[in-house]
């Protein structure tokens, strides 16, 4: 990770201090209501590291990944079940797109890979049993959006390394939101920190997710 950050050229260096900015940024502003400086930072997060592996010729469904998340982001900036179905689609098609280019570029299913393997599925198997009999109308893509994680956890666990432990702080961000959505009251003291954990986890999953696979 060190050599790729130190070959950064003016550009890229650019891109990676927008993304960091608009990680700031959307933290400092989380707890306070909807805006458009607000929505555009937690854009800008992520957003901004497709451009960084676009520009840095990294796989196409790098930038197609990050640049749904981006969009899923932006939807998620904002309240009401629209958002949050918006947000689950493009997040959806994220992980679908995250665990076709892991399953591509590792070396597949391997002996080494099985307990990775197992704790992917049991971890699907429990969010998906909690969260799918939360989730009343929202079931089923609910239900849709766990298999697709499950199937980026897969991939992950195949290429190991700094992307697995992007994809585990993805995933365990995923879990708290999921938490946050269908299972904690909503005056639950658990509030005060669940919100900034999961951007926290998420933003680090995403940022070694693109420096592993561009490294």
């Amino acid at each position: 990770m060190t050599g790729f950050l130190d070959t950064l050229d003016p550009a890229a260096a650019a891109l990676s201090a927008i993304s960091v900015l608009g990680f700031g940024i959307y933290l400092l502003l989380l707890n306070r209501s909807t805006s458009l400086i607000r929505t555009i930072a937690k854009t800008v997060a992520v957003g901004a590291l497709a451009g960084l592996a676009l520009q840095a010729g990294g796989p196409m469904l790098l930038v197609l990944a990050l640049a749904l998340s981006a969009l899923g982001d932006a939807f998620l900036a904002h309240e009401g079940d629209g958002a949050f179905l918006g947000g689950l689609g493009s997040f959806l098609a994220a992980h679908i797109a995250y665990a076709v280019l892991f399953f591509s570029s590792g070396p597949g299913m391997t002996a080494a890979a099985l307990p990775g393997l197992m704790a992917v599925v049991v971890f699907a198997i429990a969010m998906g049993s909690l969260m799918v009999r939360r989730a009343g109308p929202l079931a089923l893509p609910v239900a849709a959006y766990v298999l697709a994680i499950a199937g980026m956890g897969l991939g992950g666990v195949t290429l190991g390394g700094m992307v697995l432990s992007g994809v585990a702080l993805f995933m365990a961000s995923d879990a708290i939101l999921g938490s946050e959505k269908f299972l904690m009251a909503g005056t639950s003291p658990l509030r005060r920190i669940s919100g900034p954990a999961v951007w926290l986890l998420y933003y680090a999953g995403q940022l070694l997710i693109t420096l592993g696979l561009l490294a």
